[in-house]
């Protein structure tokens, strides 16, 4: 996978990089809007929003969601508000947005080094060190040897690896961002409707599609997804979840060792070459524990997205001439993000196949058949609503289970 850099780093004077290093909170927020930036623009200039593209996104936004009220009663407490930006505004937006996982995420990491060190000393990264760093006063390390610099490193390090990585996703996920709800994002702030418009007319021409007919989609699909984030628990879930994941990881000082043995602190190029592939980092700390997580967030991030092709579908078929050629697009860009889907699955775990996409639709297609409509939106009432693994597959099991006394 293509790394990213900090742009620049190689030329730092140690001096300025250990400045560039201090960071007053488990993740380096400063260098992750730079990064974020750097990467959505993708070295080009930011290209402004046309007034036009804003009144029309606003007007097909509100119309989608009288629609979504009308045939789900869900949104009905969205605001008004309509959002039409550039890629570096929705970047902003998302980082600040995905604040509290990549925190519990930056936390996870340096309580576990702390607790090997407590239990291990520096001899868990390699030899016995000598104290102090040549070239690093005041820093803790080893003389020669770098997995136990490493080690004395990490909590300043850390935050800037952190940022690098979270300001690479969001960047990477602004380049291809259609609107707010492309991916099931674990974002703990309120439920907003946006659009990407310089996206949106990328993908306009990609595809020669309509620009009303698509833009009215692209609105439904932001309207129900927002719908969906204004039940309290599921927001509250994904956030949930998502924190779970990251709060798995371990430390497996073996798998550092053969990745970090080679650091070199005092060296600007060394730890440049660090912060092009930080998702090794992760890769190197990843636990059994986090399989069973992925299990039930797959199976809930599944379901949200079947039930909203659903709606989508018997909104979108009576009302866009050209719904199919539409949807087929849309779902070969939510399966095609690359350098984004990697780093969104490298950072939270977080990648859904195409198959994924299907089973939530089968399960939510088996419910309106058996139940109809109200039958379905019952999933809203509670989390545990949420269907099992073997209740996604068979949809008559969920309707017993949740009509079973006392459930």
């Amino acid at each position: 996978m293509a790394g990213f850099g900090i742009p620049g780093l190689e030329n730092f004077d140690l001096s300025q990089l250990m400045r560039m290093l201090q960071s007053t909170g488990p993740v380096n927020w400063e260098v992750a809007a730079q990064v974020a930036r750097v990467v959505a623009l993708e070295g080009g200039e930011e290209r402004p929003v046309d007034p036009s593209a804003v009144d029309q996104l606003t007007e097909l936004a509100h119309a989608a969601q009288a629609r979504v009220v009308d045939e789900t009663g869900l949104g009905e407490a969205l605001g008004g508000t309509v959002r039409v930006m550039t890629r570096t505004q929705w970047a902003e937006l998302h980082l600040e947005a995905l604040r509290p996982v990549l925190e519990a995420l930056a936390t996870t990491l340096g309580d576990a080094l702390k607790e090997q060190l407590a239990e291990e000393g520096p001899e868990a990264f390699g030899q016995p060190g000598a104290p102090g760093m040549p070239g690093m006063p005041g820093m803790p390390g080893a003389g020669d040897d770098p997995l136990a610099a490493f080690a004395g490193l990490f909590p300043v390090i850390a935050p800037l690896l952190l940022g690098v990585q979270a300001g690479s996703m969001v960047g990477y996920l602004a380049q291809h961002a259609l609107g707010r709800y492309d991916l099931p994002l674990p974002t703990a702030d309120a439920p907003a409707l946006c659009f990407v418009v310089e996206n949106l007319d990328m993908f306009e021409d990609a595809w020669s599609l309509p620009r009303a007919d698509l833009r009215f989609y692209v609105a439904l699909h932001e309207v129900v997804h927002a719908a969906q984030r204004s039940v309290p628990w599921v927001r509250e879930r994904l956030v949930e979840l998502a924190t779970e994941y990251v709060s798995a990881y371990q430390l497996d000082a073996d798998a550092l060792e053969a990745r970090f043995g080679d650091l070199d602190p005092t060296n600007p190029e060394s730890l440049q070459a660090l912060t092009e592939r930080p998702e090794e980092l992760l890769g190197a700390m990843q636990s059994d524990r986090q399989r069973e997580v992925l299990g039930r967030l797959r199976i809930l991030t599944s379901v949200l997205e079947g039930y909203a092709d659903e709606v989508l579908g018997r909104i979108g078929r009576r009302l866009i001439p050209s719904y199919d050629q539409i949807h087929e697009a849309i779902q070969r860009h939510r399966i095609e993000r690359g350098e984004a889907e990697r780093f969104i699955e490298g950072l939270l775990g977080l990648k859904l196949e195409r198959d994924d996409y299907e089973r939530g639709a089968a399960f939510c297609r088996g419910v309106v058949e058996r139940a109809g409509d109200e039958g379905l939106n019952r999933l809203w009432t509670a989390v545990e609503m949420v269907p099992t693994p073997a209740e996604l597959e068979a949809p008559g099991l969920w309707l017993a289970r949740i009509d079973l006394p006392g459930q």
